[in-house]
Order: C-alpha cells, then sequence, then structure tokens
C-alpha cells in the first residue's frame, strides 16, 4: 500500500478558513486571539482563537444556573425535539464537519465522518430517551402507603474533551444531559477548539429553529487547565464529566469530591485482546490491526497489548508485522492512507521514550520510526511499532498514547486472564476464539476486568447503544448508552400515604396522645 511519503502536501489553512465560514463560525472566533490552533497534518498554524478568562467563566455558569431553572420546567418530549433538530444539523453539515475534524485532529477521512455520524446516532438516542426517563414502583411494608423512584434534572454539567474525540464525546454527554433538564458548559481541548466552535455553531443554529431555548443553555469556554480548574471548583455545577489521562482524572476528581459534586470519569486504558488456539486468524489479524493502528494508536479505545497463545504465536505475529510495514501513512485527506499523524511533538517524544525503554527490556521492536510525509518539520507521522517482549514490563503498564502494540506469549488461558488484566486501567478488552467455554470465561467475573468485554472483535469502535467506560484508572464513569443517563439527574425516592392511619416503618411505635 502507498504510503505517501513523498511529495507536496496541500496546505490546510485556507481549507480550514472555508469550513469554519461554511458552518456559521464568526470570524472573530478563529481570527482575534491570542492562542494558535495547529494542524497535525502539516503541522501549521491555522487559527488564533480567543480564550476565556475566569471573569468570563465566572460568567457563563452564572448564566448557565439561569438556563437550567428555566429548561428544567419544560417537559422531557419537547427537551428532546432540540435535539432532534440538533441531530438534523449535524446531518446536513456531517461532511463538512467530518472534514473539520480531519484537519484539526489529523484522523483520516472515513474516522472524521465516523465521529459526526456518532454525534447524530446519540442525538436519536436521546430524542427517544426523552419519552423514558423513567422511575420505578417499589412494594412498600406498610399498608395503604405506596413507595416509588422520580428523576429530575440535577443542574448544570460542565464537559472536559480531550483532542482524540473532538466533538463525539460532547454529544454523548450534552445529547443525554439536555433532554434530561440541565444545561451545559464545554471546555473542548486547547488542542482541538476549531471544531467545537463549529458544533456550537449548529447547536445555536437549531436552537434557533426551536425557538424558546434559554440563554446559555449550552456554552463554550476555550482555555487551559485554569478554566477547567474553575469548573471542576464551582459548586454551582453538580456534576462534571472529563475526558482525558488519569492523570487529569485524580486532578478533577480530587477537586469536585472536594466539594461533594459529581464526576464522570472516561480515563487512560491500556487494552488488551487475547489470541486463543481456536481463533480464526484472518479475523483476528484484520481486527487487531484497525484496533492497534487505527487513528495512529490515539484512541482510549485503541489495542495497546496482544496476549497470543504459543500455539499461534509464530503463525499470527509474523502476519502482522507485515501488515505493520505495509499499512499507508500519510495525509488523512487522501483516499488510501488509514494513518495519519500524531496530534503533535510531544506525543511522538512520549512514543519514543516508550520504545527505548522496550528495547532496554529485550523488547525486539518493528517499526516505530518518524516518517517524513510532505516535508513538513512540525508534522509528526510514524510507522506504527510492534513490540515483541517475554514479560509484561513496567512501561507496558502505562497507556502510551501512541501506536505501539505490546506482544506477550500465553501457555493457556489463565496466564492470559492474568497477563491482561494485570495493569492498572480497565477500559475495553477482546478474546479472539471459537470455542464457547473460552469466551463465556472471557465474559465472566472470573474473567476480564474491563467496563467493555469483546469476542471476536477489537476492544476498539464501540457503539453508542451500551454504555461506555472502564474501571481502576479508568475512572468507573459510563456514559453514551444504556441507562447512563442517570449519571445526569437526581434519584428522589417518594413515599405516599393514601390511608388514614400511621403505621411506621421496621415495626417501629411512637405513640403520642
Amino acid at each position: 500500500m502507498a504510503t505517501n511519503e513523498a511529495g507536496a502536501m496541500k496546505p490546510v489553512a485556507e481549507e480550514v478558513v472555508g469550513l469554519l465560514q461554511g458552518l456559521g463560525v464568526s470570524e472573530t472566533h478563529w481570527r482575534a486571539g491570542t492562542r494558535a490552533v495547529h494542524s497535525p497534518i502539516t503541522g501549521e498554524t491555522v487559527a488564533h482563537v480567543a480564550e476565556a478568562s475566569p471573569a468570563e467563566a465566572d460568567a457563563a455558569v452564572e448564566r448557565s444556573v439561569a438556563a437550567f431553572e428555566a429548561w428544567r420546567t419544560v417537559p422531557a418530549p419537547r427537551r428532546g425535539e432540540l435535539v432532534r433538530l440538533l441531530g438534523e444539523e449535524l446531518r446536513a453539515h456531517k461532511t463538512e464537519l467530518g472534514r473539520l475534524v480531519t484537519l484539526e485532529a489529523g484522523k483520516i477521512l472515513s474516522e472524521g465522518l465516523g465521529e459526526v455520524q456518532e454525534m447524530i446516532d446519540i442525538c436519536d438516542f436521546a430524542v427517544g430517551l426523552s419519552r423514558q426517563l423513567y422511575g420505578l414502583t417499589i412494594a412498600s411494608e406498610r399498608p395503604g402507603h405506596r413507595m416509588m423512584e422520580t428523576w429530575h434534572p440535577v443542574g448544570p454539567v460542565a464537559i472536559i474533551t480531550a483532542f482524540n474525540f473532538p466533538v463525539a464525546v460532547w454529544s454523548w454527554n450534552a445529547a443525554l444531559a439536555l433532554v434530561c433538564g440541565n444545561s451545559v458548559l464545554w471546555k473542548p481541548s486547547e488542542k482541538t477548539p476549531l471544531t467545537a466552535l463549529a458544533v456550537q455553531a449548529l447547536f445555536e443554529r437549531a436552537v434557533r429553529a426551536f425557538g424558546a431555548a434559554p440563554e446559555g443553555l449550552s456554552q463554550l469556554l476555550i482555555g487551559g487547565a485554569e478554566i477547567g480548574a474553575a469548573l471542576t471548583d464551582d459548586a454551582r455545577i453538580p456534576v462534571v464529566s472529563a475526558t482525558g489521562s488519569t492523570r487529569m482524572g485524580r486532578i478533577v476528581g480530587e477537586r469536585v469530591a472536594r466539594r461533594f459534586g459529581r464526576s464522570i470519569l472516561e480515563l487512560g486504558g491500556n487494552n488488551a485482546a487475547i489470541v486463543c488456539p481456536s481463533a480464526d486468524l484472518d479475523l483476528a489479524l484484520r481486527g487487531i490491526a484497525f484496533a492497534a493502528m487505527g487513528t495512529a494508536g490515539q484512541r482510549c479505545t485503541t489495542l495497546r497489548r496482544l496476549i497470543v497463545h504459543e500455539s499461534v504465536y509464530d503463525t499470527l505475529v509474523p502476519r502482522l508485522a507485515k501488515a505493520y510495514g505495509s499499512v499507508g501513512i500519510g495525509d488523512p485527506r487522501e483516499v488510501g492512507t488509514l494513518i495519519g499523524p500524531l496530534i503533535d511533538k510531544a506525543a511522538f517524544e512520549a512514543m519514543q521514550t516508550a520504545l527505548d525503554a522496550a528495547r532496554a527490556a529485550g523488547g525486539r521492536v518493528h517499526g516505530g520510526e518518524r516518517l517524513q510525509v510532505g516535508g513538513h518539520a512540525d508534522a509528526f507521522y510514524v510507522r506504527p511499532a510492534l513490540v515483541e517482549l517475554d514479560e509484561q514490563i513496567d512501561i507496558v503498564k502505562h497507556e502510551t498514547f501512541a501506536p505501539i502494540l505490546y506482544v506477550l506469549r500465553c501457555t493457556g488461558l489463565p496466564e492470559a486472564i492474568k497477563l491482561h488484566n494485570g495493569v492498572p486501567q480497565g477500559l475495553s478488552s477482546s478474546i479472539f476464539t471459537n470455542d464457547l467455554r473460552e469466551a463465556e470465561t472471557f465474559l465472566s467475573a472470573e474473567g476480564s476486568d474491563c467496563g467493555i468485554a469483546n469476542v471476536n472483535i477489537g476492544p476498539s469502535g464501540a457503539e453508542i447503544g451500551g454504555a461506555f467506560g472502564g474501571e481502576k484508572e479508568t475512572g468507573g464513569g459510563r456514559e453514551s448508552g444504556s441507562d447512563a443517563w442517570k449519571a445526569y439527574m437526581r434519584r428522589a425516592t417518594n413515599t405516599i400515604n393514601y390511608s388514614r392511619a400511621l403505621p411506621l416503618a421496621q415495626g417501629v411505635s411512637f405513640d403520642i396522645d
């Protein structure tokens, strides 16, 4: 497959400007600021955005509180109509927004479009959910009483997102929070603010079509760590959803907990796949290749560890190494490219540090070198790295946000599961097997300790219908489908006495004259 490693590359800045204008983003948002925005495709500066000050963040929270107080009284199905209109705007502008994701985050075009499709899908999910925000009726031990639970809007929700999914993760949170009756405040990654500006413009267009949403229902706050700190420390914000590194999650979780707020944490993943003797190796090869190399290894669900049974190791791993050596790397705008650039120099340096540590421990490294693509010194393209190791050394237990796949041998499923679970993170996992017992064991309480466990597919590519999130240092948060909506609401248990007596629970007697 062609690698696109030579030849001139088209500039990005002009195309970015055209897309922003077409998506309705005011020029003042991307020309008048002091923070430079770079495209990882060429490394060039494509815009300058304005950052919010602490005073502006405080005022935005105040508006968000007022918006919440109005929005919570709107019937949930009516709230769902606004989210439906947002989904329609995303459908109408899928191509432009998806391409902007590619230009700003460096994803290949199909992945940029796929991210917008994920936004459309969660809007559809949330619209249906707006008529299903249900509680329970619970049997009471007291005669003439009815007990039930009800769910109510909780308040402004702060959403802190990462560069690798610059728009989809916002939608997972915002679509649910909005139909649940909350207002939202969004702090995007400072590396990808342009796609956030575009989404905010589309949201405002949906609001105009809706006709009666309160001002400040969804607001965008661009800035660095100080803006994130302002949101996490503000007692007016009961829920903070944060996606990023485990290091970031420790800070956010502690600060929010200090004021007794709630955190939805989606943090690091160190995802593994087990390949068993009965596995369909052709299927496994395709699943491993996408999961490990897609998005240049910059997904929280990227496959980072491969645990292969010794009986199939010498058949599978050489084939995988060959695929690593021939995969199409280059300008993500071009047809045939499967892997675009790393987000920046820091990501490249972290990758090289990890590979050096693996070599020092005796690892056999295939790939991992930097590639010159288009002659841009500030763009960082790499060959994905396959690293064969004899044991799960310390560097393997650390998530390096780059395309590195560590490969380990195992002698059986018990050893494989022990290796699999022997890392601090617990996001996603998979097993390739045609043995029913192995598959069921992996999915059982004694199997994978992750929030997501798959059979005969890789750990990446989750659908919005299921709750997304993981255990241990992944943070424990759940977003997107299933009953993740409950994290954006407050629960009340209600008891109604429709009798003329007043019996107390647990047989307590308290009679007065």
